[in-house]
């Protein structure tokens, strides 16, 4: 088969290394496995009491991964028989090390049950994958592609892909993606704990906001939901192509910015409070980000790839100055707990990094040649 630049290879690196995140999730307390010796790791137990929402998500989860690895070699050039034999093999055998690697972190239960679990899933994928490329669906699929983005688009439409997954997670400011800082600041500090440069380290990058400092002005905040609508929107018009086109994508980033804020807010202080982050402040800023990005479809690519960039940039500056919100911690502290801990990995993953990886992926736009 004709090798093709897919999207389903973008897409396959991010959710491998979610599902590691997921997995392996809180990453504390490493210890070899009391009593078992080098042999015996690879002899998972057998969990009797599991609930059925851990059964069907272990099922469902590796389903997208078998799935998309069946994609991805078939796309890239590879055969049938690789495809549906990598497509299987590969997430089971992804399966099986997290799940032995779950025995040196205590607070993680490795089973048999999950990995059997996500090797059905994955198989699931694969065969669901398979019917879509022989009814010809795949095929349609990347016709459609051509006609709408531009050539090499496969990262940055991955992102657009990835951006309503990252928009789930709670953010200090609604739209606002990139909030890593203080999650370096504490590796940091862990970091030179006890030695003598601690304190000093600590009050230079000691967060300017508090529980208790005042929130963001509204001007502030109203630019921090405009840019985080223009992020994304930027992006789609850089690998769209010239014309009507580029106009339904923005459309479409701005449904997509209301259905999933509102869907996380929702999630985070119930149904009742789904439609509490349009503010006063953050409805103009949209309509004036839809606005601007409508008159950007004019642009040719490049300069609106250069401003994207500075949109991205100063998205991530105003996130990092945004002061602690108590109802942002309660809301984060829900979503660390009970069932929600495998997707609060991946949609807090997305957000952190989105911003990261857009900057990357224009500034490799912007070095490119025509």
């Amino acid at each position: 088969m004709k090798r093709h630049r897919s999207l389903a290879v973008p897409l396959l690196l991010a959710y491998v290394l979610l599902a590691i995140y997921a997995t392996l999730y809180p990453f504390a307390g490493w210890r070899w496995p009391p009593g078992i010796s080098l042999v015996e790791l690879a002899a998972l137990p057998w969990l009797r009491h599991t609930s059925r929402f851990d059964q069907w998500a272990n099922l469902l989860s590796y389903a997208p991964l078998g799935g998309l690895l069946f994609v991805a070699v078939l796309r890239t050039g590879g055969s049938l028989g690789a495809a549906l034999g990598i497509g299987l093999l590969g997430p089971c055998a992804l399966s099986f090390a997290l799940e032995t690697a779950q025995q040196f972190l205590p607070s993680r239960v490795p089973s048999l049950r999950d990995w059997l679990l996500n090797s059905a899933g994955a198989l699931v994928g694969v065969v669901l994958a398979w019917a879509l490329q022989a009814l010809g669906i795949l095929e349609r699929w990347h016709a459609l592609r051509e006609r709408w983005f531009v050539a090499a688009s496969a990262g940055a439409v991955a992102l657009l892909v990835l951006w309503p997954v990252a928009l789930l997670f709670p953010a200090p400011v609604p739209l606002g993606l990139g909030q890593v800082f203080d999650q370096l600041r504490e590796l940091a500090e862990a970091a030179v704990d006890c030695t003598p440069w601690a304190d000093d380290l600590q009050e230079l990058i000691s967060p300017a906001g508090s529980a208790d400092a005042a929130p963001l002005a509204a001007a502030r905040e109203g630019l921090g939901v405009a840019l985080g609508l223009l992020a994304p929107a930027t992006l789609a018009i850089v690998v769209t192509r010239p014309g009507w086109r580029r106009l339904v994508m923005v459309l479409g980033a701005v449904l997509i910015a209301l259905l999933a804020t509102t869907l996380s807010t929702a999630l985070n202080f119930g149904p009742e409070h789904a439609l509490a982050w349009l503010t006063p402040a953050t409805l103009p800023a949209l309509a004036a980000a839809t606005l601007f990005a409508a008159a950007l479809c004019l642009a040719g690519p490049r300069v609106v790839a250069a401003i994207g960039l500075v949109v991205v940039t100063a998205l991530v500056v105003l996130v990092a100055q945004a002061p602690a919100d108590p109802y942002y911690a309660a809301s984060l502290q829900g979503w660390e707990q009970g069932r929600f801990i495998r997707f609060h990995g991946m949609a807090q993953w997305v957000g952190w990094l989105w911003p990261y990886a857009a900057i990357a992926w224009l500034l490799a736009r912007l070095a490119r040649r025509e």
